[in-house]
């Protein structure tokens, strides 16, 4: 058996992709609370503004009950290209957003999408086919039920796909609280997204403020 090789997410490596995180299919997504999920579909579009990614978007057939992406993540990245397949269920299948993904020269892929069995998993596997190394965003991707998103999950880990956390997937960018973007840029984004993390941050502010640490 080859020694493992720990693959982590470079943020000079690595490109982001937003699949089909549409206002129509947003409600077929049950695996998370709709306030939860629209959270993490917001952060998984600031985590690549924050750390300067190439991000490529596509959406399936929008003018139909699919919707348009929300109008927030079009405006964190006003620039990137958008790819409005009109078939194509896995995105990879569109040759214009193909032309995209490689159009940004990374070959590491951080991508999240609607439904995960679907259009996250079916990228993602053909991504690892073309030589890609995939992040599956668990957070940020969404299905009818945890079985159905625990399957998806599972059929591309045994591809070879990693499935990260939003914790995870920030945490791997960053890698160092000193670095740039580092504890300055991420604690504001955790306060926002991960508001559990970001309380905690402020808990510890107003001990040493205003307060007694606790020693710990």
């Amino acid at each position: 058996m080859a020694p493992f090789k720990y693959e982590r997410i470079d943020k000079a490596e690595a490109a982001l992709l937003i699949v089909d995180h549409q206002e129509g299919l947003y409600m077929l997504a049950h695996d998370f609370s709709p306030v939860q999920f629209k959270n993490n579909l917001l952060a998984h579009a600031a985590l690549a503004k924050i750390y300067d990614l190439p991000v490529v978007l596509t959406s399936s057939s929008e003018t139909g009950p699919n919707g348009p992406l929300p109008k927030e993540v079009i405006d964190m990245h006003p620039n990137a290209p958008l790819i409005k397949r009109q078939g194509e269920v896995n995105a990879w299948d569109n040759a214009d957003f193909r032309a995209a993904v490689e159009a940004t020269g990374k070959k590491q892929i951080i991508l999240a999408g609607i439904t995960t069995d679907v259009c996250t998993a079916f990228l993602a596997l053909s991504l690892v086919e073309a030589g890609y190394t995939v992040y599956a965003h668990s957070d940020a991707s969404g299905t009818f039920d945890g079985r159905t998103a625990q399957d998806a999950n599972d059929r591309m880990r045994a591809a070879g796909v990693h499935v990260l956390s939003m914790f995870a997937v920030a945490c791997e960018l960053m890698r160092d609280w000193r670095s740039t973007p580092g504890a300055k840029e991420m604690m504001p984004f955790f306060d926002t997204y991960l508001p559990q993390y970001g309380f905690l941050a402020r808990a510890h502010d107003a001990a040493i403020a205003n307060g007694t640490p606790s020693g710990l």
